[in-house]
């Protein structure tokens, strides 16, 4: 069962959203976890057209987080710390960009650590995420591969599968971040709360007939050896 997860790195709500999904892969094991870019603020031009300016963003973001921190399980935003760094609120672009290329050079868990590292390091740390040494950084204590994941970061391959992301966005209708699309029809919108999250799981799995634990049993048992305690019993 596809279970796609549309984040951007510079979402407040992604943050306690991603924690939960986590819970949610290492619980259902069998769930194709795919990771998707969904963009707040692309460049700044687009912080301008909703802000009036990229300097009015942090002001208005700061609100966010404070309602993200309550949503947040460990409430690990560190809101004054970001209040005193002084550069422009991250846009979205490099961010994005950087975790897609750890997942096309590596696979959807790096994707993840990648995309991980980067929200830590802007909620935990207060760093600007849209500066190059910072994300590099990030890559570095991460195990993805720093010179294959530079040269693939600068490919022009990596934006354009980023912009894919964002025209599927487009095209399920999607209006925010976080969100969920299990097997592109079924839609967990905002940060739910993990019991939400899983109970909505186990609901779609039962309809889609999809199996999320163990094996069914096809026919009947037959003569076998089985461990049982610790010793082998036959039939």
């Amino acid at each position: 069962m596809q279970v796609e997860f549309f984040h951007d790195a510079i979402c407040s709500f992604c943050f306690p959203m991603s924690y939960r999904m986590r819970k949610v892969a290492k619980k259902y094991p069998k769930l194709d976890i795919v990771h998707r870019s969904f963009a707040l603020g692309w460049e700044k031009e687009q912080f301008v057209q909703m802000f009036g300016s990229h300097e009015a963003v942090k002001p208005e973001v700061m609100h966010h987080w404070e309602s993200a921190n309550q949503n947040d399980d460990e409430h690990r935003f560190n809101i004054e710390g970001m209040k005193e760094q002084d550069f422009l609120f991250p846009t979205s672009k490099n961010g994005l960009k950087a975790a897609k290329a750890a997942g096309i050079i590596a696979d959807q868990e790096s994707y993840w650590d990648v995309f991980d590292g980067l929200q830590h390091a802007l909620f935990v740390e207060n760093k600007d995420i849209s500066d190059l040494t910072v994300i590099e950084e990030v890559i570095k204590q991460t195990s993805v591969d720093f010179n294959a994941w530079k040269t693939q970061f600068e490919d022009l391959e990596t934006e354009q599968a980023v912009r894919e992301d964002l025209q599927r966005v487009q095209d399920y209708g999607i209006q925010g971040a976080p969100a969920v699309v299990v097997n592109q029809k079924y839609l967990i919108s905002g940060a739910q709360p993990q019991e939400v999250i899983e109970q909505t799981i186990e609901k779609i799995a039962e309809e889609e007939g999809f199996q999320l634990k163990g094996l069914k049993l096809m026919g009947t048992d037959a003569s076998a050896c089985n461990m049982i305690d610790g010793q082998w019993i036959c039939d």
